[in-house]
């Protein structure tokens, strides 16, 4: 299930994203958490499955018809369990009526590949 960020979740949210090589940095890492907190364009998005936040996903509106992925993310010892699709679906059931969603070139290759599963999924 994909819940919207909470500042009681962030150091979940800032250990998914520390996954993404050009996250490593603290400073880099609370940087980013405060975006998605101040900014009202951008939404951190995380998976959940029970009591476990398993993924994270970052989009930002860009214009009245385009949002973008930033982040997306999976904890590795879930990996290969199509979470990334099911987050990736979930954005576009939620946003896709309004926006066209396209990923950021870091994330394009997990998103390409996550989205083809999606679809190959009966």
């Amino acid at each position: 299930m994909l819940i919207r960020f909470k500042r009681n979740l962030e150091k979940i949210a800032m250990g998914l994203l520390s996954f993404m090589p050009e996250e490593k940095d603290v400073k880099k890492l609370q940087e980013t958490i405060r975006e998605y907190e101040e900014n009202d364009q951008s939404h951190l998005h995380l998976w959940k499955e029970g009591d476990d936040v398993l993924g994270a996903i970052g989009v930002q509106i860009v214009s009245d018809n385009q949002l973008v992925i930033n982040h997306l993310t999976v904890n590795p010892s879930h990996r290969d369990q199509g979470i990334g699709s099911r987050m990736i679906a979930e954005i576009h059931r939620i946003y896709s009526n309004k926006y066209e969603i396209v990923p950021s070139e870091r994330v394009k290759a997990f998103y390409e590949k996550a989205k083809d599963d999606y679809k190959s999924q009966p």
